[in-house]
């Protein structure tokens, strides 16, 4: 399991420290998959549920970088452990993450207490990578009070945040577009929490003024909270404390309904969801690729010598089970 030459007891007890090194271990485990990682994430399982989950979310250009930046060095600030998972987009080259959120996390990222991991989205849809389930779960078991995940910058298909976080902050800046079209495409619907950051800047006002607006009209689906609307300018520091605030009000309010448990339910539906697809997508796709069968296929596919469906069931049929021999049939 570990990556030195460190016995396994040994390498887990510094893991459940929340060591970095051996962090770092554990989330590269994680992400590759197989039995190894469904063997510690197991083990790790009943150490979690103490974790505040937050998720950022947003356009691009709207400076959530910067904001998480900011936000993770305040609650670092006041002696709190905190992961970042910076889902980024997959990198047509080499299949990993960009890395560009790391970049620009760089003050966040040498603070003692703050350790940043990047996830690929590998192709995922919702803004969310599929391996940040499991990167949030790792976090939560080795003793981190707080996990950001702050989503890849696509607009109006990240919704998905909602399954992963407990408080959703979406966060908008002036001039990045209307409002009220992000929440008819429902980006806006999954927010705990509005920000406007670049609050600096013209436009800021209207900008908070649509908010506003719908924020009264969601109440209705979350008696007893009204969404607040928080002003930001992440370059500066400026509201970072009041969106914290807003944050930890969030988090009470949610402990005093049974929202929490409901909210816990969903993302363990959501967390069964991505096993099943790693096991039954990714995994097959895996083996194919490992076995050099996949780009044959694909070839195939593409000179119109067998459907993708059939080509797709080819793998079901070849790569699905673990103990699969890897031979395609001819």
């Amino acid at each position: 399991m570990p990556q030195t030459d460190a016995p396994v007891s040994t390498w887990f007890d510094a893991l459940l420290e929340g060591r970095k090194a051996p962090l770092g271990e554990a989330l590269s485990l994680v992400e590759t998959g197989g039995e190894p990682a469904r063997a510690l994430l197991a083990r790790l399982h009943a150490r979690g549920g103490r974790a505040r989950i937050i998720g950022v979310t947003g356009p691009p250009g709207s400076g959530k970088s910067t904001l998480v930046n900011e936000l993770a060095l305040h609650f670092a600030s006041q002696g709190a452990r905190v992961g970042i998972v910076a889902v980024d987009p997959t990198s047509p080259f080499t299949g990993g993450a960009v890395l560009g959120d790391r970049v620009r996390m760089n003050r966040a990222g040498r603070h003692e207490n703050v350790f940043i991991r990047s996830a690929a989205t590998r192709g995922c849809l919702g803004g969310v990578a599929r391996a940040t389930y499991d990167f949030v779960r790792v976090f939560d078991a080795v003793g981190y009070d707080t996990v950001i995940v702050e989503t890849v910058g696509i607009g109006q298909s990240e919704i998905d945040i909602c399954r992963v976080a407990h408080t959703a902050v979406v966060v908008e800046a002036p001039g990045l577009g209307d409002a009220v079209q992000a929440m008819k495409a429902g980006v806006l619907e999954i927010a705990s929490i509005f920000c406007i950051n670049k609050a600096d800047l013209p436009g800021t006002e209207a900008k908070f003024q649509q908010l506003r607006e719908l924020a009264d009209r969601a109440a209705e689906r979350t008696p007893g909270w009204t969404i607040p609307v928080v002003r930001t300018i992440a370059q500066e520091a400026q509201g970072i404390a009041e969106l914290a605030q807003a944050i930890e009000a969030h988090r009470d309010y949610l402990k005093s309904t049974d929202r929490l448990a409901r909210l816990e339910h969903e993302r363990a539906l959501a967390e069964i969801r991505a096993g099943l697809e790693a096991e039954m997508v990714d995994a097959p796709l895996r083996r194919a690729a490992q076995a050099g069968r996949l780009d044959e296929l694909a070839d195939a596919v593409a000179t119109r010598k067998v459907s993708a469906a059939e080509a797709a069931r080819i793998v079901e049929r070849t790569y699905y089970a673990p103990d699969s021999p890897g031979g395609l049939p001819r």
